[in-house]
């Protein structure tokens, strides 16, 4: 499987190890992480019409020192998954897609007809975030969350896509598994308000993304030098999305 995502440092976060989880379930995958800081949908369109080659290009969750375009990064291979998603700040605001999203959607199936565009969902800021666009959802968490959500699932089935959840995994996680309710004195499975932490949250996204786009039971008996009956709490989660 050959996965690009056309995306900013959330899919940064979800291709840290996704390579390397999916090879550890037996599947042979292939990742491409197209990364500009925070870029948005509409920035995504504008980068196609210029033909910028302002994107990091990064393989397999590694970060090379070269650039691409949108339509280069397309033309690489021909890609099974292409995935796309909003900047995580505008991300419940549904008049921010459009006419964006189409435009992109237009060029992939233009491009990489036999590929399958999925939406990448992002999560919802930490309760104490200090990112300035918490401010569109009046600091809450809850509220940030659920306009996401709507906001993905309309864009979604618009275009039409099938969605990542990674908002409803990271919202899931931090409600349910006691070591991460961070309003009570658990961890916080983000590192700087917004972006996912090294450990516990790239490790969640990644096995979600092998989870969601193989259909697997996703396994890590082991993973770096996490706690392994943690990790144990996380697939459980991943495995029930």
């Amino acid at each position: 499987m050959k996965v690009l995502s056309i995306g900013n440092s959330f899919s940064q976060d979800a291709h840290k190890w996704l390579h390397q989880l999916a090879v550890m379930n037996g599947v042979e995958m292939e990742t491409l992480n197209l990364y500009v800081s925070g870029c948005s949908l509409a920035r995504h369109w504008a980068n196609v019409e210029a033909n910028a080659e302002v994107y990091g290009c990064e393989p397999n969750g590694t970060r090379p020192p070269w650039k691409i375009s949108i339509e280069g990064a397309l033309k690489m291979t021909d890609w099974d998954v292409v995935t796309l998603q909003q900047a995580s700040g505008v991300s419940g605001q549904i008049e921010s897609y459009e006419p964006y999203l189409s435009g992109l959607v237009a060029l992939i199936r233009n491009l990489q007809p036999k590929a399958e565009i999925w939406f990448h969902q992002t999560w919802a800021y930490e309760i104490d975030s200090p990112h300035r666009a918490f401010e569109n959802y009046g600091c809450s968490q809850q509220k940030m969350y659920d306009c996401l959500v709507s906001a993905t699932e309309a864009a979604a089935a618009s275009i039409p896509a099938r969605i990542i959840p990674a908002g409803r995994l990271v919202q899931t996680l931090r409600t349910t598994v006691p070591e991460f309710d961070y309003a009570n004195g658990g961890l916080s499975l983000c590192r700087d308000g917004y972006h996912m932490t090294h450990d516990y949250g790239r490790f969640a996204v990644a096995a979600l993304w092998v989870h969601t786009l193989t259909g697997k039971t996703v396994e890590a008996a082991e993973f770096e030098d996490f706690d392994p009956a943690l990790l144990q709490k996380i697939l459980a989660v991943v495995n029930a999305q």
